[in-house]
């Protein structure tokens, strides 16, 4: 191991090692790894209630008491395999042991995972600090696991970094911004455990993370879910922390859409690659973090007025997001035909798409079944890629209606080549080429065609889209998508990300040892085993909100 990488984790990081269904039978069809399956009735048809074990006290959204059956049977086997005669894969045991050896310690308290243990690189860069949305895939494989203490201090700890006064240069940060990352600094001598966290000012691009606010009440609802333990969410400090995440994004201002305005860089896709406006991960994460939030805020004087602004804006962004950045065929069909220049309330289009902007590859790509969530809308522009995270999220959110979830996963099945490939799964697609490339990306040599976030396959999407499968009634996507990975991922070193159309190539510039990449496989390994935990990170379709949208019935409706 490169001594500079080595003295990088051991000293900076504080990285310690530790060896110490009902009539849905899932069973019956994991066995079944065919890509054209028959139609099975989803979760939000069936209702997340009728799952086993976790999802038998009631409404499955109802917030009290739900907890998850898991229970370590000893340090250094995953309890999930111990509870069953399910035979794991071999590479499970490696893949627990690699997660465990990214452990960060905080004066004797794990706090989280770091973002790569990559023995070969020359360069540490900021891969050896503890990312928040990094940590989410973690998180889940410990709650799945029975090991929900880490994943309670890391809450807290993160927590406590939000109160921290925090400056690019010389402008303030709104007061419930949540880092991007944070690392540990150990001094040997002293014997003392310190913390610096980042919230934007050390990022490439000097961009604040939208997302990790919501990644933090997320996880903080899957905590409560996979525990039954109520008490963290409701101490005072914890409501507070989600009051002033979302009163950063539910404040009054100029913006005539409830979508929220973002800079490029402010998610996972974390360099310029055209996302600025409104991105479907933004703004499907700010749903399902809404209404995370929603279960868990008091009905006190403090939290009631959040309530309210929670319901309004759930209420008008479900709308937003369902009639305007919904495609498919029909609605597709549809632009292509629309007139410009319409003014007045009647108008079509009413964002002014030119229909001479529509890519011609989006023709080829759309199947006659199936749609998803474009990748942004905004006055006289649509970005027409395909975002998985983002489409992952609505379905798991329940953003996307039923019919529109079942549709999402008739893409998926129908373009399989282009957006699973060989290695699962595509962050977004097409690639951005030639002259839009140097314009779009600025010449970036990191997000070169299908490479990173241009294009690249990226393992830790398997656990959204298992996750999205399971939902939706379709885990033979997700079990062949696994089987994918499982050819290679220990193989190739866990890769951050893989390149070239099909995902065939370890990344140009990808870290080995990927903590996500491992954690996003592990945890999609245990969903399959035990759907039941899909309750920690999904939730049902609000039944005062639904919508069935009949598409394609046009903007005008």
């Amino acid at each position: 191991m490169d001594g500079t990488k080595v003295m990088g984790l051991r000293n900076v990081s504080s990285i310690c090692s530790l060896s110490e269904m009902d009539d849905h039978d899932l069973s019956r069809l994991l066995d079944k790894p065919r890509l054209n399956i028959e139609r099975q009735r989803s979760f939000d048809e069936r209702s997340l209630s009728e799952l086993p074990m976790i999802l038998t006290r009631g409404s499955y959204d109802n917030y009290e008491g739900m907890h998850s059956p898991c229970g370590r049977s000893g340090i250094d086997t995953p309890a999930s395999w111990d509870r069953n005669s399910f035979d794991p894969h071999p590479i499970v045991a490696e893949a627990w042991e690699a997660l465990r050896r990214t452990l960060v310690y905080f004066r004797g308290q794990p706090v989280g995972t770091i973002a790569a243990y990559d023995h070969a690189s020359e360069e540490v860069l900021n891969y050896d600090q503890v990312f928040v949305r990094d940590f989410v895939p973690s998180a889940l494989a410990f709650l799945m696991n029975g090991e929900p203490e880490i994943v309670k201090n890391f809450l807290l700890k993160t927590l406590q970094l939000q109160g921290w006064e925090k400056k690019v240069d010389r402008f303030k940060l709104g007061e419930g911004a949540m880092p991007a990352s944070f690392k540990v600094l150990h001094d040997p001598v002293r014997k003392l455990d310190t913390i610096i966290a980042d919230f934007g000012e050390s990022a490439i691009g000097r961009v604040a993370p939208v997302d990790s606010g919501f990644w933090w009440i997320i996880l903080l609802r899957a905590y409560t879910k996979s525990t039954g333990d109520l008490s963290l969410a409701e101490r005072p400090e914890c409501q507070k922390g989600m009051r002033l995440i979302l009163t950063l994004c539910l404040a009054e201002g100029f913006d005539t859409f409830p979508t929220l305005l973002c800079a490029d860089g402010c998610s996972m896709i974390d360099r310029r690659m055209d996302v600025y406006g409104y991105p479907i991960e933004i703004q499907a994460l700010f749903y399902m973090a809404l209404r995370c939030a929603l279960s868990m805020l008091k009905q006190d004087a403090e939290g009631k007025d959040c309530i309210e602004r929670i319901e309004k804006r759930l209420h008008a962004l479900s709308y937003h997001m369902r009639s305007y950045f919904w495609l498919d065929f029909q609605q597709l069909n549809d632009i292509y035909r629309y007139k410009t220049e319409e003014y007045s309330h009647t108008a079509v289009n009413k964002f002014n798409v030119i229909p001479d902007s529509i890519p011609d590859w989006i023709f080829d790509f759309m199947p006659t079944r199936g749609g998803y969530f474009i990748g942004n809308v905004s006055p006289a522009r649509m970005d027409f890629r395909w975002f998985c995270l983002g489409n992952c999220i609505a379905i798991l959110s329940s953003l996307a209606t039923p019919e529109q979830s079942v549709a999402i996963m008739d893409l998926i099945e129908a373009r399989w080549d282009e957006l699973v490939g060989e290695m699962p799964l595509k962050i977004a697609y097409p690639a951005i080429e030639k002259h839009e490339w140097r314009i779009v990306t600025g010449c970036d040599p990191k997000n070169t065609r299908w490479s990173y976030h241009n294009g690249g396959s990226w393992p830790v999407l398997l656990w959204l889209l298992t996750a999205a499968c399971i939902k939706t009634g379709r885990p033979q996507i997700a079990r062949q998508a696994i089987d994918l990975a499982e050819t290679r991922l220990l193989k190739d070193g866990w890769p951050e990300y893989y390149d070239g159309k099909l995902g065939r190539f370890i990344g140009k510039q990808a870290r080995k040892y990927q903590t996500w990449s491992i954690a996003g496989y592990l945890v999609a390994k245990m969903m399959l085993e035990d759907p039941s935990h899909l309750g920690m990170i999904a939730l049902e379709e609000d039944k005062q909100r639904k919508r069935m949208i009949k598409r394609s019935c046009s903007w005008n409706c």
